[in-house]
């Protein structure tokens, strides 16, 4: 390839033979129509080999800038290689708004989209929820659309990049607001115990963070719209600002302490204008059905030592049920536990495995876009639309033009 290219967490170096960086939709067109495998890479915050391939890489990212507000501003149609923090930014400007972010605003909302990465918040679904009409170019490079209601629409919306090249999104929008972010030290476990849903709910978007190194949660981290005093839940309001991770420095988290300001600079943890971490980690994700919440903490808890081993932090979450076939949340309001680890795949696998093991009796479905082991058996009967997801994959693209080793492993046979 020339070019040593990995993913964001540099555990994963692409065995690409080239990567492309294409300037118009029609050179995409091309480039799927040219013949051999390809793969879309946004960017690059995935954890496994989805976007990985034998055959070349496209970025997106070089794609002409598209925020075209609807007249109506109900909707925003943007381009495949947009990021959330350029998007944001755009709509703030039109007093408009995404009804959630995720935590990084550095990502790309195609890659996003097509994993059903999320935030938090009892009535915020994740962030594929928002898209109403999607564009892509097939196996055999021509274009498709698809919108909300449509045939197939469900299972293309969550795609993990088999069905095509996302080239165009269109988004709900919301009208512009504003939040104030507070953060509350050393929760207790007995008040997680009595009172977990009614904490997630206490808030726009709620987040709880541990390191699992004792039974009570380090910070809470809740973005609301009205101001708030005091404790909260028995923890102690933070003495000045925070890092997710326990002891790390705060400059690059977004601004604390309850101050006013705009939805896109409060919703996401991290700053657009810093770089998160240095990226020398690697994360899980499971989700479970809201009211097994409690049930997944104590799983956890029953392997505290082992996890605390190889974590960085873990992040407690809530996500709103929908409808879209490969979401972790289809039909299913949830909890999810997120998992920080350290940059060690050696260490981490087998904590990663025992871990699934103990979450298996609670229905667990791991994010896309994470590592995870769950085998393809357990995973038809964890996502129960995985056979007619893989009927659509065989209709868009039959000849396998953006098929990979990682695809084959969760979709042996199509």
């Amino acid at each position: 390839m020339g070019e040593r290219v990995t993913n964001w967490a540099g555990n994963v170096v692409f065995g690409a033979r080239r990567l492309h960086r294409p300037t118009s939709v029609d050179q995409v067109r091309e480039l799927v129509a040219g013949g051999g495998r390809v793969r879309v890479l946004g960017s690059g915050h995935s954890f496994n080999r989805m976007a990985d391939t034998d055959g070349d890489l496209i970025s997106l990212a070089g794609l002409p800038r598209v925020v075209e507000i609807s007249p109506d501003r109900a909707s925003v149609k943007v381009d495949g290689g947009i990021r959330y923090g350029e998007l944001a930014a755009r709509l703030h400007a039109e007093g408009l708004a995404l009804h959630n972010t995720a935590s990084l605003p550095h990502i790309s909302v195609a890659g996003a989209v097509a994993t059903a990465t999320h935030g938090s918040g009892m009535r915020n679904g994740n962030l594929a929820t928002a898209v109403s009409a999607i564009e892509l170019i097939r196996g055999d490079g021509e274009p498709v659309a698809l919108r909300r209601g449509e045939p197939g629409f469900a299972g293309a919306v969550v795609g993990l990049g088999a069905l095509g090249a996302v080239t165009s999104l269109t988004l709900d929008v919301v009208p512009g607001f504003e939040l104030r972010q507070y953060v509350y030290d050393d929760l207790p476990r007995a008040e997680v115990e009595a009172h977990l849903l009614d904490m997630l709910g206490d808030g726009y978007s709620v987040s709880l963070f541990t390191d699992w190194s004792g039974p009570d949660v380090n910070h809470a981290w809740l973005k609301r719209r009205e101001p708030m005093n005091g404790p909260w839940f028995g923890a102690r309001p933070a003495d000045g600002p925070r890092h997710p991770v326990p002891g790390r420095p705060a400059t690059n988290s977004t601004e604390q302490g309850g101050v006013p300001g705009p939805w896109h600079v409060r919703l996401p943890h991290f700053r657009m204008e810093f770089t998160p971490s240095s990226g020398e980690e690697l994360q899980s994700e499971y989700h479970v059905a809201r009211a097994d919440g409690l049930a997944a903490l104590d799983a956890v808890a029953s392997m505290r030592e082992r996890v605390a081993s190889v974590l960085q932090v873990c992040e407690v979450r809530t996500i709103a049920a929908d409808e879209l076939w490969l979401s972790p949340n289809y039909l299913r309001d949830s909890v999810a536990l997120h998992f920080t680890w350290i940059a060690d795949t050696e260490a981490v696998l087998p904590v990663v495995a025992e871990l699934e093991r103990r979450l298996a009796p609670l229905a667990a479905r791991p994010h896309w876009g994470k590592i995870f082991t769950t085998d393809p058996d357990t995973l038809r009967t964890l996502f129960p639309r995985l056979d007619e997801f893989a009927a659509l994959v065989r209709r868009f693209d039959p000849s396998g033009t953006f098929r990979n080793a990682w695809l084959d492993a969760i979709l042996p046979g199509i």
